[in-house]
């Protein structure tokens, strides 16, 4: 017998595929149904409720205008924090910080640059702790040294979330928005959350070694999301484009019918705002031969 449980949560998906369908349609004069399944990503679901993921990965997600909440089983594990937290450093620069740093805030971010983000920290060295007890990230815990701290998808999640709500426009998210094609250490930035659909910035992480763990954090049209993988870049990836179909028709338990929109009913889900200008980066090197810089 399924869980009680499971029939609440199908029927928010519903909703969620239906209103997107309702709203994507005609604001990109596009098909429903395509419209939604190219904006939204949408899960498949297990019997409990969960995302369903490969124990290696963890993965959060929260829709927006609808408050629908849902993870893989393993989404509150504190795992290594990575390039991610870098994001909060970022974010307590901004808050408590010089105007002077956002430029240095912007390099970290959209670059993922080890070398300011160390700067940063060694100034402001509460400031992921800060951030965390702010932000109420219960899975984080702060390092000596930041790429030693530890964090979680639904705490990546959860402050992204956050942080649309209070600061669409700001420096952090609209860094996430412009990141680098190739980050500072050479290292690709084009997997993970950030090959979902409707996705409109990303945050990537990556172990030193480039093969033991991989995480990634998106903001997109509606919706937030964060994931982390024990494993390659590839892997990740894979996972978390398994985890979300991408077709309305693809949530399990959902009615053609609903799926493709066809009563035209449902919330709207608003666009984030339109991203300010920032100035072009300076150049990012190639990919060095000696090992990646150090990201714990």
């Amino acid at each position: 017998m399924r869980p009680q449980r499971s029939r609440p949560i199908r029927r928010r998906l519903a909703a969620l595929a239906l209103a997107a369908a309702a709203v994507f349609g005609p604001a990109l004069g596009a098909p429903a149904a395509a419209s939604a399944s190219a904006m939204v990503p949408l899960p498949a679901l297990d019997a409990a409720g969960n995302l369903q993921a490969p124990p290696r990965t963890q993965i959060s997600i929260i829709y927006t205008p609808l408050g629908i909440r849902l993870g893989t089983a393993n989404q509150h594990e504190s795992r290594p924090g990575l390039s991610m937290v870098k994001l909060l450093i970022g974010q307590y620069v901004v808050e408590q910080g010089s105007p002077a740093e956002i430029p240095e805030v912007t390099r970290m971010i959209r670059a993922s640059d080890d070398a300011v983000a160390t700067r940063l920290y060694r100034r402001h060295p509460e400031s992921i702790a800060a951030i965390a007890a702010r932000y109420r990230l219960g899975d984080t815990v702060a390092g000596a040294r930041w790429g030693a701290s530890r964090t979680s998808a639904y705490d990546m999640a959860t402050f992204l979330d956050a942080l649309e709500r209070r600061d669409p426009t700001g420096p952090v998210l609209t860094a996430m928005r412009h990141a680098e094609a190739i980050a500072a250490d050479g290292y690709p930035q084009n997997f993970g959350t950030a090959t979902l659909p409707g996705v409109t910035g990303t945050k990537f992480g990556w172990s030193d070694d480039r093969v033991s763990c991989h995480a990634s954090a998106s903001i997109g049209t509606g919706f937030v999301v964060g994931a982390a993988t024990w494993g390659t870049a590839a892997t990740h990836t894979a996972d978390v484009r398994a985890a979300f179909p991408g077709g309305a028709d693809a949530v399990r338990g959902l009615p053609g019918a609903i799926a493709a929109g066809s009563d035209g009913a449902g919330p709207g889900l608003p666009r984030p705002p339109a991203a300010p200008g920032i100035p072009a980066m300076p150049g990012i090197p190639g990919i060095p031969g000696a090992p990646a810089a150090a990201r714990r």
